[in-house]
């Protein structure tokens, strides 16, 4: 097997297990979480998108990635992972601006990956993905990619409840 069909079943298992956490186990908890608590709880898994500063030690040691195509990833990420964690900031003080900080991370990671999976085929990069490289695109973005189908789910069916539940 080829390290390219190898990176895309990996990547293809990771999104169907994750689904399966996702609907089975995930889901049932964030309903029964007042809304702040579901929302802080996504938006963690993408306060860690600075992994993505790798890439420079990937390139170094065989990585194909051009350097253009490196720093995309790498602003893309860093925004992401800045914007995560002021959402979680805000959403642990209750700010009013808590959801549209969520929405703007769902809307830019959404762009980020798509954007990202674009170059990677375009570079052909699952064919000299290795290391943590591999671990990043087979395990991590497809968790990214649930959480911000999580998120955005948890924005839009509970839009109308408030961030927590009213003080006694």
């Amino acid at each position: 097997m080829s390290l390219t069909s190898a990176a895309g079943l990996a990547t293809v298992l990771s999104f169907v297990v994750f689904a399966m956490m996702a609907a089975w186990h995930a889901a049932p908890w964030l309903r029964s979480q007042p809304r702040v608590d579901a929302l802080t709880a996504l938006v963690w898994i993408n306060a860690f998108r600075h992994v993505a500063l790798q890439i420079f030690a990937a390139q170094h040691f065989g990585f194909a990635v051009s350097d253009s195509a490196r720093d995309q990833i790498v602003a893309g990420d860093l925004i992401g992972m800045a914007v995560a964690v002021v959402a979680i900031a805000a959403l642990r003080f209750r700010a009013r601006v808590a959801p549209f900080l969520v929405w703007t991370l769902v809307a830019e990671t959404a762009l980020d990956l798509g954007y990202t999976t674009i170059l990677g085929v375009q570079e052909h990069l699952y064919a000299t993905a290795s290391a943590v490289t591999f671990l990043i695109v087979a395990f991590y973005v497809p968790l990214l990619w649930i959480s911000v189908v999580l998120m955005a789910w948890q924005l839009y069916s509970r839009r109308d409840e408030p961030l927590a539940p009213a003080r006694a």
